[in-house]
């Protein structure tokens, strides 16, 4: 019987000391699997600001903008497309010279109405140079995007050293005007087939066939839409595009297309376009230029 018994104690550590064992080795399991859970976890909440932080630059210059000069300010008639833009660009609103330095980390570049004379008592504006004219090409063939808005008469709007520029492109800026008109733009249409442009206003484009960047009209002016106000209305490109390289250009014919008033449905000079998609055709383009994958 004391044999037994001595045995069924030696059992009964032994059993004992094989559960203690087992518990804790479920207990470190438990604890490893937790520190997985919990790192993929945090992992998971700390995604959507690295996603923020990688967001592309886009470079909205003032460069060529004089000093005074307040139509289309980044705070001002632009803060409406400024804000929509932040949703899917880092927006930098800068007035250095675009060189290496200030370019080197731009996907997009943004220019609009450059400005001929000087505002007030301000400074004249810097004109495009050859410097600036190599040091933008250098920026588009590594594969950035420019994109340049040209306006109407009376803007302040600086074109000759600006066509040198677009030159490089096989694009240049007329003085030939189109007045404000709701564009139903044609569904083949690359980029933005399909939509509506409220367009208020601004000059026309030509192409040079068979320039190797291959530059082609994007959306020409249709005649059989009449102005809403005005009688210019004269054939041409009103936008176009180009891809030297690794990069994209698109020039456009007007600037008040995406200020607040014409975001707004407030409309510009007594003209108001409702029932346009302005905002989803330029956040197209900014797309096309940074070569990002179509907004959803």
């Amino acid at each position: 019987t004391r044999l037994r018994i001595h045995a069924d104690l030696g059992w009964s550590e032994s059993h004992h000391r094989r559960n203690v064992t087992t518990t804790m080795r479920i207990s470190k399991a438990i604890s490893f699997f937790r520190t997985v859970a919990f790192t993929s976890l945090l992992s998971t909440c700390l995604q959507p600001a690295a996603t923020a932080a990688e967001k592309p630059v886009l470079l909205y210059s003032r460069y060529f903008n004089a000093q005074g000069e307040n139509r289309y300010e980044a705070d001002g008639n632009f803060s409406d497309v400024i804000k929509r833009l932040n949703a899917h660009f880092t927006v930098r609103v800068d007035r250095r010279a675009l060189t290496p330095e200030t370019l080197r980390d731009v996907r997009v570049v943004l220019i609009a109405n450059p400005s001929d004379r000087a505002a007030g008592s301000n400074p004249p504006p810097p004109h495009v140079s050859a410097a600036d004219i190599e040091n933008i090409r250098n920026f588009v063939a590594r594969g950035g995007g420019l994109i340049v808005m040209e306006n109407q008469e009376a803007h302040n709007l600086e074109v000759e050293a600006m066509n040198r520029l677009l030159g490089e492109f096989g694009i240049q800026a007329t003085n030939i005007y189109t007045d404000a008109k709701l564009l139903s733009i044609p569904k083949e249409t690359p980029v933005m087939g399909g939509l509506k442009w409220a367009y208020y206003t601004g000059n026309s484009l030509r192409i040079a066939e068979g320039h190797p960047v291959k530059p082609r009209a994007l959306v020409t002016n249709d005649l059989r839409q009449r102005p809403a106000k005005g009688t210019r209305d004269e054939p041409g490109i009103l936008l176009a595009i180009a891809e030297p390289q690794k990069g994209k250009v698109a020039v456009v014919t007007d600037c008040g297309w995406v200020t607040n008033a014409a975001l707004r449905d407030e409309g510009i000079g007594g003209v108001v376009l409702k029932e346009h998609d302005n905002w989803e055709m330029f956040r197209r383009l900014c797309f096309w230029a940074a070569q990002m994958p179509s907004p959803k």
